[in-house]
């Protein structure tokens, strides 16, 4: 699920800004130092999520150079009600990999700028794929993290991820004319406002296809991503499954789906 590996940008000159330094892998944490100029230093180090592909190289960085970690929050920072209540409820992610022990040194606001080596960073609070999601603007050009990538469309996998507030987040990218993408997997995206359009009209006609299974009566989430998510490879199904909650939860919370007998995992969808 992330392609050829997790890109780490290293951004500016003399003191450098690191974006997603990756996982726990000795590897990349000597390929990453080795990419550092002669006489140059990490300044700050910035976290999009805490997944365990993006952050969990933040600690052994932070140990060789001393600089700070950034990001949103924790790893449970962000949540809204509903999915806070969801995870109080028992509701645990389909093992995407949370990395729960991660705390930055600081934490990103929304709007927040990070200046280090010649270059300026806006952090842009974008949950969806997981509640405390950054982008990073760099002028027209965006460090999109998991939330836009050019190769697939992104998990949503509830309480970490939400459907609502990943929807939001889409539209509020589209706002701006960006120039380019750097996803924190595959290549750069060229086309951003076309292929954030993309991304609405995939999710919005997995949603329609979700009422539309749901006309034929009630259903749970297992039956639903069975019917919905047919042409899915088996080794996909899993996640596949966690996007039909995601859907599902988002229409619940719009009133037009109940869930019997609560809101859950196993409950019985039917349409209102």
């Amino acid at each position: 699920m992330t392609h050829w590996g997790t890109n780490t940008f290293l951004l500016g000159e003399g003191g450098v800004i690191v974006i997603d330094p990756g996982p726990d892998s000795p590897a990349h944490l000597a390929a990453l130092l080795a990419a550092l100029e002669p006489g140059e230093e990490v300044a700050a180090i910035v976290v999009t999520h805490a997944h365990l592909d993006h952050s969990p190289l933040a600690r052994a960085l932070k140990e060789a150079t001393g600089a700070p970690v950034l990001a949103f929050g924790g790893a449970s920072a962000g949540r809204s009600p509903v999915m806070r209540r969801l995870a109080e409820a028992g509701l645990a992610g389909g093992g995407e990999g949370v990395d729960a022990a991660f705390h930055p040194d600081r934490s990103l606001a929304d709007g927040e700028t990070v200046a280090a080596g010649g270059v300026r960073i806006e952090a842009l609070h974008t949950p969806g794929h997981f509640a405390g999601h950054l982008c990073l603007a760099w002028g027209d050009r965006l460090f999109s993290g998991d939330h836009v990538m050019g190769w697939a469309s992104s998990l949503v996998s509830p309480p970490d991820g939400d459907m609502g507030a990943f929807m939001r987040s889409l539209d509020r990218l589209a706002t701006r004319g960006w120039r380019r993408f750097y996803p924190a997997h595959g290549a750069p995206v060229d086309d951003p406002a076309a292929r954030i359009a993309e991304l609405i009209r995939h999710r919005r006609a997995r949603e329609a296809a979700l009422l539309t299974a749901l006309a034929k009566g009630p259903a749970t989430v297992e039956a639903l991503a069975t019917q919905v998510y047919a042409d899915t490879p088996a080794p996909l199904m899993p996640a596949a499954r966690r996007n039909a909650l995601a859907h599902l939860i988002d229409l619940w919370e719009r009133n037009l789906v109940q869930a019997d007998p609560e809101l859950s995992l196993d409950a019985r969808f039917s349409l209102i």
